[in-house]
Parts: C-alpha cells; sequence; structure tokens
C-alpha cells in the first residue's frame, strides 16, 4: 500500500507554499527548487552543485 501525504497548498507552479514562505525572492527561490528537483530526477545533480545549492540555501535562511 502506497503511503499517503496530507494535502498542502501549493503556489500556481506547484511547489508547496511553506518551501518559499521566508524567501526574499520567492520566484529564484521557486526556480532554484524546481530546477534542482529536475535535475536530481534525471539524474545529472552532481556533488559540486548539490554543495552550491546547500550553501546558497544555508545563506537564504532566516537568522535567529
Amino acid at each position: 500500500m502506497a503511503r499517503r501525504f496530507s494535502r498542502v497548498s501549493k503556489t500556481a507552479r506547484g511547489t508547496p507554499k511553506k518551501y518559499v514562505r521566508g524567501a526574499t525572492n520567492r520566484t529564484a527561490t521557486e526556480n532554484e527548487i524546481r530546477s534542482t528537483a529536475r535535475k536530481y530526477k534525471q539524474g545529472t545533480l552532481t556533488k559540486a552543485e548539490m554543495d552550491a545549492i546547500a550553501k546558497r540555501r544555508s545563506r537564504n535562511a532566516k537568522k535567529r
């Protein structure tokens, strides 16, 4: 039996709103999330690209 996930609100392009909520530039963040997902599914995401993405996302995070 497949695992069922609860429904969440999404943007017009299908990205969950929670993923882009705190971003200063929501469109750019959504573009980055979608391109990363596409590369991951194709199997073309390299370790260097993933490190750069993680660094960029941590820099964009809110400081507490």
